[in-house]
């Protein structure tokens, strides 16, 4: 009887001793390095081109997907671990250009650069630029899609840099 309790229990000891090794994670994957706040503060327009309504966008784009894939919470001012950036590339671009030489797409490409800091392990901590594309057809002009173009590249992005941050990658 005695050695059953002690055989019942090795497990669940083991399956302890293998997650606290591991670091420390969030239930979704998330290295948090223990932290439990984290701060995004809005991003700056670098470039000219860039429209205040889309650095919005991209802040809050960035902050619902650590909210979303992490158990930290979300504090205005000096979080445990702090992400900024500001927005240094906005390019409209033609693409597949046709035979009569116009456009059927034109491409936005926008480029974020990130400052992250990590003040529980600063060795995680990191400057980078991350950028992605949307392409949409020449028969609209950029103003009728911008917002639908920046929700996209701000979801890709936003995975981006949660992955270079928080997913360790």
């Amino acid at each position: 009887m005695k050695y059953s309790r002690i055989l019942c229990s090795l497990p669940v000891f083991a399956l302890i001793l293998l997650l606290a090794g591991c670091g420390v994670y969030s239930p979704y994957g998330a290295q948090t390095s223990g932290a439990k706040t984290y701060s995004v503060d809005a991003f700056e327009m670098v470039t000219p081109l860039a429209s205040a309504a889309s650095s919005l966008a991209l802040t809050e784009a960035l902050r619902d997907r650590i909210q979303r894939q992490s158990t930290l919470r979300l504090v205005d001012v000096e979080g445990e671990l702090q992400f900024s950036g500001e927005i240094v590339t906005w390019e409209i671009s033609p693409v597949n250009v046709q035979g009569d030489e116009t456009a059927a797409s034109n491409r936005l490409t926008i480029g974020i650069a990130i400052h992250y800091t990590n003040s529980k392990d600063d060795e995680l901590s990191f400057d980078r630029t991350f950028t992605r594309f949307a392409d949409y057809s020449s028969e609209f002009d950029l103003l009728q899609v911008e917002d639908a173009l920046v929700e996209d590249i701000g979801s890709q992005l936003s995975q981006d840099v949660f992955n270079a941050s928080l997913g360790n990658w």
